[in-house]
């Protein structure tokens, strides 16, 4: 099964997350099959490839807890249901 969710990067303590595609038995920062998107928490900074998850979505790739906040207030899930 795919799913959406954080990679993790950056410094200590001051860390960046990828928002992924990747397969649900690979570890966290494992090889992903694409990066769809970016996010900050220190900022509250998203850069999201929309067409990108939407596709995956369509697909049935299912979001993790934090990618599926991030992606609700981006309101991305409206696109997918159009």
């Amino acid at each position: 099964m795919i799913k959406l969710r954080l990679k993790r990067y950056g410094k200590k303590r001051a860390a960046s997350y990828r928002i992924v595609a990747i397969d649900n038995r690979s570890r966290r920062d494992g090889r992903p099959l694409e990066e769809l998107g970016f996010y900050n928490p220190r900022t509250d900074e998203t850069r999201l490839d929309v067409p990108g998850i939407v596709k995956r979505l369509k697909e049935g790739a299912q979001p993790s807890d934090t990618v599926r906040h991030i992606l609700t207030k981006a309101q991305v899930f409206e696109q997918v249901k159009a």
